[in-house]
């Protein structure tokens, strides 16, 4: 067996088609940009551009657009070895609109299903999703069959251990993705009981646990089974608490919004890095608020990912120039 990857992800993949022009609504755009997207190959690319060797797991459609994202996958140095195609579906697309600071409503193109969502146990490297360093797995691969399965079996293949070695659950709620949201927790419950660090904004702790409230939500996905809960607050920044009752709670960094798309899949991407390097929980939590924060400066989230040099510049700084 070759060397471990230091993350694996498993999950969504798309064709992300930003507007090229900012506060226009969809029916006045003229011209837009096309990237690689999904939360699941973002941090993939995120993890990437940090200097970590990464793949992905996840399907696209037997189309232009398939060829597309495998091409800009390997360009990003994310290794696609377990990115297969589905015959008669086509490769998800998403449009964006862009109202800076805080408005960008999503269109998701996934009918009649994503190709994402038929991932099979039955095809999964499990000796390596088991060997990873990280593996990181979002809450949408839980929304459909055979997607649930195989992504509860990825989980079950993972040793147990400290966040250091972790299984990463990426709250990632998506109500468009699910018939009634009320299916969603059994769901999460099971993936929490796997996972070793929980990460999500304010409606997605709320899904997993019934609680909103930052610090209330934190420890219900310590009780869940985690042993670090990332809880992000938007603008009041990121509380993290660790079963070892350290916590850490940052303030996001400044920065002047393009579009705030992409900036949780910077911010996944970093904190793979940090856990990965040993750092303790505040740094951690700075490091990857700074990558968030560069990205969210961007029009775009793929490519927009930062280089280490980028966030430690941020860090340094307390801002984004």
């Amino acid at each position: 067996m070759t060397d471990p990857y230091d993350v694996i992800t498993m999950g969504r993949i798309g064709v992300d088609l930003y507007p090229l022009q900012s506060g226009v609504s969809l029916a006045e755009v003229t011209s837009f940009g096309k990237f690689l997207g999904g939360s699941a190959s973002n941090v993939a690319v995120a993890a990437a551009r940090l200097g970590r060797r990464v793949a992905v797991v996840t399907r696209t459609g037997e189309d232009p657009f398939g060829t597309y994202l495998h091409r800009a996958l390997r360009e990003f140095g994310v290794d696609d070895r377990w990115v297969s195609g589905v015959a008669g579906l086509p490769t998800p697309v998403t449009f964006c609109e862009v109202f800076p600071p805080d408005d960008f409503p999503l269109y998701f193109y996934r009918q009649p299903k994503a190709p994402d969502l038929e991932i099979h146990a039955s095809e999964l490297d499990l000796d390596a999703i088991a060997a990873a360093r990280i593996f990181w797995m979002t809450g949408t691969g839980l929304c459909a069959e055979p997607s649930r399965t195989a992504t509860l079996a990825a989980l079950a293949a993972r040793p147990a251990g400290a966040p250091a070695g972790a299984t990463v659950f990426d709250l990632d709620w998506r109500p468009v993705f699910w018939a009634d949201p009320r299916e969603a927790r059994p769901h999460y419950a099971a993936a929490l009981a796997h996972a070793t660090v929980a990460v999500g904004n304010l409606d997605e702790v709320e899904i997993a646990t019934g609680e909103r409230e930052p610090l209330a939500a934190a420890r219900a996905l310590l009780d869940a089974g985690v042993e670090l809960a990332v809880v992000k607050q938007g603008p009041k920044g990121v509380l993290a608490l660790n079963r070892a009752g350290e916590s850490a709670e940052v303030p996001p960094l400044p920065v002047t919004v393009l579009n705030g798309l992409g900036a949780g899949d910077a911010f996944g991407g970093a904190l793979c890095h940090g856990l990965l390097a040993g750092w303790d929980l505040e740094r951690i939590m700075r490091y990857a608020n700074a990558a968030g924060a560069i990205v969210a400066s961007r029009l775009e989230c793929s490519s927009a990912m930062p280089f280490s040099g980028e966030v430690a510049s941020a860090v340094e700084a307390g801002a984004v120039t």
